[in-house]
């Protein structure tokens, strides 16, 4: 393997454990509340929300980045159409579900801070109306795509021998439970995210592992 590819391979290694934490901050910097209230007003309108679902966006773009570089790292293996597909799955179904996180970012952030200026709780239904509009079914389809994409995965990894076999399990259990887990606590969105950032940093250091034995080679 070549010394550019082993440096991006790597580094999308990287990109996929960076995505695992961020999936765990995510829930754990959000805000939460009854989201009927001028409380949950203030929740919407706060810093924390912004930034909370920003990092949500940025863990699904490095997902797939370090995706990516899985793929690399399995190209001529027996697991790397399996590697493809997965990857191929889980592109197009975080391009369906970023824009819904870019409505809960922004467009709840300006109902919350429009409900507090005119002290009117009643405006805090429009949250509904963006969340169960025609974009809940594409963060539907999304997590769908992305949940059938890890199980990909999960198979492409298990079949390869080349990076830990175990590992695709958390990750795919996380992302087949992520659009269950929206109707959990804190608590359990925060445990879900655990889950999941076992299973993007454990395929990390596989990947990291192995770019370092074929470097070696």
């Amino acid at each position: 393997m070549e010394t550019t590819n082993t440096f991006f391979i790597r580094t999308t290694a990287v990109a996929l454990a960076i995505s695992g934490i961020l999936f765990v901050i995510y829930p754990s910097l959000r805000p939460f509340s009854d989201e009927a209230s001028l409380s949950g007003a203030a929740a919407f309108a706060s810093t924390e929300w912004i930034i909370s679902h920003t990092m949500a966006v940025f863990a699904f773009v490095l997902m797939t980045l370090g995706l990516f570089g899985l793929y690399l790292s399995l190209q001529d293996t027996l697991a790397e159409k399996l590697a493809l597909r997965g990857l191929l799955f889980s592109l197009l179904g975080t391009g369906l579900t970023l824009p819904f996180y870019g409505a809960e970012t922004f467009g709840l952030n300006a109902i919350g801070r429009e409900v507090l200026s005119r002290q009117n709780p009643e405006l805090m239904d429009l949250a509904n109306v963006i969340r169960f509009g025609p974009g809940f079914y594409m963060i539907l389809a999304g997590l769908l795509l992305v949940g059938v994409g890890s199980l990909v995965i999960a198979t492409a990894i298990w079949k390869s021998r080349t990076v830990p076999q175990w590992s695709g399990f958390p990750f795919a259990i996380g992302l087949l439970m992520f659009l269950p887990q929206f109707l959990g606590s804190q608590p359990i969105r925060i445990a879900h995210g655990a889950i999941l950032a076992v299973g993007c940093l454990w395929i990390a250091t596989g990947i990291w592992r192995k770019t370092r034995g074929n470097h070696g080679m």
